[in-house]
C-alpha cells in the first residue's frame, strides 16, 4: 500500500524519493516550524551521508510544490512547517514558541480591489503570514511576572 506522503507527492507531480518522504514525516510530527538545519539533524539519523544542501533543495522543492509551508521569519531566516489544511488560508506564527496556527481571514478581495482600482494592476498571487505571540506564551509570561 502506498503511503499518504507518496500519494501527496504523486498528486503534485513530484518524484517520490525516500528523502522527500522522510522530510514530510519529520515535519508532519511537529506542531512548530523547523529550520533547515533542524530538519537536517533529524534526517542524519535516517540517512548517514545526507548533506545540508540536499535538505535545503528538497525543502524548497516541497515548498514550491505546495507539500509544505515556508515560514519567512522576521529574523529573515527561512523555516518550514507541515500544514494539513488543504483549503485556502493563512498562518499566525508565534515568534516565541514557534507554533503555527491557521487563520481563515484573507482579505484577498479587498487587496485585489485596491490593486485593480488604485494601481491599475492585477494580482497574480499573495502570501499572508501574521507574526505575534500566541495566547499560551502571553499567559506563560504573565504567570512569570
Amino acid at each position: 500500500m502506498e503511503s499518504g506522503f507518496a500519494a501527496t507527492l504523486k498528486g503534485l507531480n513530484m518524484k517520490v524519493t525516500p528523502k522527500r518522504i522522510a522530510i514530510l514525516e519529520i515535519l508532519s510530527k511537529e506542531s512548530i516550524y523547523l529550520s533547515p538545519e533542524e530538519v537536517w539533524q533529524m534526517m542524519r539519523q535516517r540517512f548517514k551521508s545526507i548533506g545540508l544542501p540536499t535538505v535545503y533543495r528538497n525543502l524548497e522543492d516541497l515548498s514550491n510544490g505546495g507539500a509544505i509551508t515556508k515560514v519567512i521569519h522576521p529574523d529573515r531566516k527561512l523555516y518550514y512547517f507541515s500544514c494539513g489544511n488543504p483549503g485556502h488560508h493563512h498562518h499566525f506564527v508565534c515568534i516565541s514558541c514557534r507554533r503555527v496556527e491557521d487563520i481563515s481571514f484573507c482579505g484577498r478581495d479587498e487587496i485585489e480591489n485596491e490593486v485593480n482600482n488604485t494601481l491599475k494592476g492585477k494580482v497574480l498571487s499573495h502570501v499572508l503570514q501574521v507574526y505575534g505571540i500566541c495566547n499560551a506564551c502571553i499567559n506563560e509570561k504573565k504567570g512569570g511576572i
